[in-house]
């Protein structure tokens, strides 16, 4: 079925009909000793939060904690709700019955499934037609995979080769493809501002109104705004050309169908010391968007569940604020 629903697809959308997850830089490190606790605020009904399995990758890569035990970790911190990475779910790739077993664990844990951030894919945004093909049908295992899990979407990467705008031209083209074939699965296909040109706002933001699909949207991340980085670099290198966060927010916020609170670092207030998250969280409250706000703790200094707490606190508290 899946063979078939990508040859129609690709016959449906061609780039002329259209008229219109993890920087894994090492960040500065501060004492975190006295970030305040305090007692739970009351959280916005508008609001839950959810926890990006990202924020655990260390736990996960050193078998500190398994991924079928992910919901339940996420459940005991006071999660709602989950985001997989598919480089931990592989395993499901070749045996049907491990999605059995992450579905019961998610009902155990009374958590949400929500969605998978794909990055072992081909690139969306290359120059041969027959690598965005292959990248295409890289996608459609992980489509699968989503609605198994009962997840409304996946998120992928917008990344290319060749200038601004013929990468911009390219993934246009490859996205709605996959938006077209994320439809019939009954799944939205989201892109988060991800390095690249994808960290440009207008830029992304662009590719959504040309696109102008029901299920086709964005998953905007507080942190990820370099668009540039030394000798042409990914991931690991400084950063050249960053876009303006807030700005970028605000861009990308009339399209989102998920939202990634990534945090580093904080200061002994329990404030991120690189994003103000009382800005970045009133962005979010102007736009019409509802549901979960996703934690994505990505910072040194202090062990992955404490990163993980203190951005829970720091959201609760700032959600509590919003008026």
């Amino acid at each position: 079925m899946k063979r078939r629903v990508f040859n129609k697809s690709l016959g449906l959308i061609s780039l002329g009909a259209l008229v219109g997850c993890s920087n894994k830089s090492k960040p500065q490190t501060t004492d975190n000793s006295e970030i305040m606790s305090g007692g739970k605020p009351a959280m916005n009904t508008r609001y839950k939060l959810s926890l990006a399995q990202w924020s655990c990758h260390r736990m996960l890569e050193d078998g500190k904690l398994d991924n079928l035990g992910f919901a339940n970790y996420a459940g005991e911190l006071g999660f709602k709700g989950v985001e997989y990475v598919s480089k931990f779910l592989t395993p499901g790739l070749t045996d049907a019955s491990y999605w059995d077993k992450m579905n019961e664990a998610a009902k155990k844990a009374n958590v949400e499934q929500l969605l998978i951030m794909t990055d072992l894919t081909g690139s969306l945004g290359a120059t041969s037609a027959k690598d965005r093909k292959f990248a295409i049908e890289e996608h459609i295992p992980w489509l699968a995979a989503a609605q198994t899990l009962g997840c409304h979407s996946i998120r992928v990467n917008l990344w290319g080769e060749g200038s601004k705008e013929e990468q911009r031209k390219q993934c246009t083209e490859s996205l709605a493809q996959l938006c077209t074939i994320g439809a019939d699965y009954g799944l939205n296909v989201i892109v988060e501002n991800h390095g690249g040109y994808s960290s440009d706002g207008k830029w992304l933001s662009k590719i959504m109104k040309d696109i102008d699909m029901d299920n086709c949207g964005t998953l905007p991340d507080f942190g990820n705004f370099c668009v540039a980085r030394e000798g042409g670099e990914r991931w690991n290198a400084p950063c050249i050309e960053e876009y303006d966060r807030y700005m970028g927010v605000e861009e990308l916020m009339p399209y989102a169908k998920a939202v990634s609170a990534k945090s580093h670092v904080f200061d002994r207030k329990g404030n991120e010391m690189k994003t103000s998250y009382s800005k970045m969280m009133n962005i979010v409250h102007a736009s019409t968007y509802s549901g979960y706000i996703g934690v994505e703790w990505e910072g040194d200094g202090i062990s992955e569940t404490e990163g993980i707490k203190a951005t829970k606190l720091l959201l609760e508290r700032t959600i509590a604020k919003l008026k």
